[in-house]
């Protein structure tokens, strides 16, 4: 018998964006399947004053507390504060910070907000991005030379969410539907210096997405061929065979998140270069 779910607040203070405590948070937080967190993101936390608003609201729904917080004095009234009340409280830079300070031998800058500064890194994926949206759903095909990864699939094998996710990474990413009995554009298969990759699941599954698909369509619109495993199973045959023919990986999507499927693109893009 499945146990009832609970829930517990998770508390996350960040003297920046708050992405990593996010992260962090998320990630241990999904290792309990029977317990659900309701998060409270405070984000720019840099002064006293600020943190003693929070502090406000943690007391009202009382939990589990983690910061990212470089400022000595802020990081001990948090840790004093979670002491006073009884709740547990996690730094979740600080080991880390202090593993790279014994490794370096350096004390760290304690800059707030340093992976966000606006450097060359930070304009190759705003650029990267631009391109993405440009190129997406086939768009301008004959640019393929210029991008680092082309993505192909059949619809709803997730070629867009995972071509914004890379370019956030500073990949520039193109993707081309899969149409049965339509070719890949000609300069796609003559590109050089794209990694190209295809996008499979399984017929079920992409079954399964599509029936979201149908609502709010057109008239005109085939929702019966558009979900039919059958139909499904024969665009997939038709794909496996254009990657087949031309030498592109291929991964299977089917029970990967988005994060995933961009971890083994990269991963493969490492190891053509």
């Amino acid at each position: 018998m499945n146990k009832p779910q609970s829930f517990f607040h998770l508390h996350l203070i960040s003297d920046a964006t708050g992405e990593t405590l996010l992260a962090a948070g998320r990630a241990a937080s999904a290792q309990y399947k029977d317990a659900r967190a309701i998060e409270h993101i405070y984000p720019l936390v840099r002064t006293e004053k600020q943190l003693m608003k929070v502090f406000d609201d943690i007391d009202e729904e009382p939990g589990i507390v983690l910061y990212t917080v470089v400022d000595h004095h802020l990081a001990a009234i948090i840790d004093s504060r979670c002491a006073e009340m009884g709740l547990p409280c996690v730094s979740v830079l600080e080991p880390v910070l202090t593993v790279f300070q014994s490794y370096l031998g350096a004390p760290a800058g304690r800059r707030v907000g340093a992976q966000h500064v606006l450097d060359a890194q930070y304009f190759r994926r705003i650029d990267a991005l631009n391109f993405t949206m440009e190129h997406d759903d086939g768009q301008l095909p004959s640019d393929m030379e210029q991008a680092d990864v082309v993505l192909i699939g059949i619809s709803r094998t997730s070629k867009t969410p995972t071509s914004i996710y890379l370019a956030n990474r500073g990949i520039k990413t193109a993707n081309i539907p899969i149409v049965l009995g339509v070719p890949v554009p000609e300069s796609l298969v003559q590109a050089e210096k794209p990694l190209v990759v295809g996008l499979i699941a399984t017929a079920e599954r992409i079954s399964q997405v599509r029936q979201n698909r149908i609502l709010g369509t057109t008239m005109a619109f085939e929702a019966q061929d558009y979900v039919d495993r059958a139909a499904i199973a024969e665009e997939l045959a038709y794909a496996r065979q254009i990657c087949t023919r031309h030498n592109w990986p291929m991964i299977d999507v089917s029970r990967r998140s988005i994060e995933e499927t961009a971890a083994a693109i990269v991963a493969l893009r490492n190891k053509s270069r």
